[in-house]
Formats: C-alpha cells, structure tokens, sequence
C-alpha cells in the first residue's frame, strides 16, 4: 500500500485542475473536482496499485481485468465522456450524448493537470492533445463533443495556456458549440 503516494498523487492533480479551472470560469467545478477519489473504493485502490508515473487504474485492470476505481470514478464524475453513455431509444443501442460545456471545460483541466502530473518535467503543451490522440477514444466521444476538445487541446498546442484559457473563460454556455 502506498496511501502517502496516492494521497499526494491525487492532491496534486486535485490542486492543478482547480489552477486551471479557476482561470476557465468554472471556479467551484475546480473546487469539488475528483473529490471520489478519496472515497473508500477510489482510494483505496489507488494505494494499492500507486506507482507514482501513471494511473493506478491501468495496473488494477491488469490484475483484475477490471477497475473497481475506475467504475466508481466515472460514474461520479461529469467530466468524463464515459458517464455521458445512454440508452439511445432510436437506435436501441448505449451510445455517447453531447457533453454539457462546462463539463468538457473540466475534461480540458483534467487533461492538462494529469499530464502535468505523470509527465512532470517532459511536459508541454502539446502533452494533453498527445494523449487525447494516443489514447484512440474518439468513437467513444459524441462526435461534437469530440471536436470541441481536441479544438481546445490543438489550440493549448499552438497558443500556450494564457491565450487558450482566455478564450475559454469567454465560452459561456451549450450554445456555443
């Protein structure tokens, strides 16, 4: 177990999502961020299986073929494209919904501060694109919601966080995108 680790882990990734947040316009989102991952489940999961340079998540899969953490987590958590899955009653299939904007403004803060963390000194501003892109979800997205992120993650690539923040602290609602 490595509780101290994984508390530290997941304070720091807590602190920086609420940096980010703060300069985005979505003050309390930052605030109560990832506040289930000191749940029992999440937490103690994540000391279990904590190394310090990626999420726990990944080896609790591994050794289970699942993650309970992970399961609880995004559940809990809007700003994961996982908890937007629905029942689609036209085509009678779970299928991604369009994520609310200041949800994917929180995904956006939640891609940059885990970069930040796990990739500490190799970080760049293109770290969160890279990852978005590595990871291969796109299918998994609704397709707006998809193309509104990476939009934002290209932009953080080419411009750098001030000009990118500012732009986004100026989007207000669902109806501009």
């Amino acid at each position: 177990m490595h509780r101290f680790g994984h508390f530290k882990t997941i304070t720091k990734h807590r602190h920086l999502v609420f940096k980010v947040a703060r300069k985005i316009g979505i003050f309390w989102q930052g605030l109560i961020h990832d506040l289930s991952k000191y749940s029992y489940t999440e937490f103690h999961n994540g000391a279990k299986y904590y190394t310090g340079d990626h999420s726990p998540t990944r080896d609790e899969r591994i050794d289970k073929g699942y993650s309970e953490a992970w399961l609880h987590h995004k559940g809990r958590n809007k700003h994961h494209f996982e908890y937007w899955w629905d029942y689609d009653i036209k085509t009678k299939k779970y299928a991604p919904t369009k994520m609310p904007i200041r949800y994917v403004k929180e995904m956006f803060a939640d891609r940059i501060a885990a970069c930040k963390v796990y990739k500490k000194e190799r970080y760049t501003d293109a770290s969160p694109l890279e990852y978005l892109l590595h990871e291969k979800a796109e299918e998994y997205f609704h397709p707006q919601t998809y193309k509104l992120i990476e939009s934002w993650l290209t932009m953080l690539k080419e411009k750098g966080e001030k000009e990118t923040f500012k732009y986004l602290k100026s989007i207000k609602n669902d109806s501009d995108y």
